[in-house]
């Protein structure tokens, strides 16, 4: 069964506060959702198997941990998702990255696939499905069926703001994939964005708006 993780560490809620304030350039913006992502890296990665290696240091041998198992991939949600890449390529260099392509309909609010590109190994690979807003789930919950339609059988949502309606959404049409978000705010306004939230990621973050 699949679990919301909420991580409210004080560097992820400091720089959160600064992605929300209407006044912070597209820059900041963007150094500001990598540094984030990479520190929910840390949460999302820490239940990776693990395997003892004998090793000798400089000093010693010794038998030290190494990750086993499946490899990682990351997957963003174009657009916005391609701000969180980065961070998380920084903390895991070797992972490769896919791309789906989706967009919400102006007048429905439904999202609308446009584009996939995975690795050819998708299938075999742990998935880190990025993308900074989960408003109504929509277009996070038709991404995981994506992947799944691929083969995925792990993947992690990973967003940067929420809103309970969106998380309720994911969690009822996907219940093995696993939440793990910085904040829940209060709702979805009746343009179906996140309140308080931050406004339109994807504007801020290439200054398209």
């Amino acid at each position: 069964m699949g679990k919301l993780h909420i991580i409210d560490h004080p560097m992820i809620m400091h720089k959160l506060t600064l992605m929300r304030d209407k006044d912070t350039g597209a820059k900041d913006f963007r150094q500001l959702l990598s540094e984030i992502s990479m520190l929910m890296g840390y949460e999302i990665t820490r239940d990776l198997p693990m395997e003892d290696v004998a090793i000798e240091t400089p000093v010693a041998r010794m038998a030290a941990k190494k990750i086993s198992g499946k490899k990682l991939a990351i997957v963003p949600i174009l657009r916005a998702g391609l701000g969180m890449v980065d961070g998380l390529l920084s903390l895991i260099p070797v992972a490769k990255v896919g791309h789906i392509g989706l967009y919400r309909d102006p007048e429905t609010h439904m999202p609308v696939e446009y584009y996939c590109k995975m690795p050819p190994d998708i299938d075999n690979r742990i998935v880190i499905l990025a993308d900074p807003m989960l408003a109504t789930g929509g277009s996070a919950s038709d991404a995981i069926s994506m992947l799944k339609k691929r083969g995925c059988t792990s993947i992690k949502l990973m967003c940067l703001v929420g809103a309970p309606e969106g998380a309720k959404l994911v969690m009822e049409q996907h219940p093995d994939v696993d939440i793990y978000i910085a904040a829940m705010d209060e709702r979805l306004n009746e343009q179906k964005y996140i309140v308080p939230g931050l406004g339109d990621a994807g504007d801020r973050l290439f200054g398209t708006k």
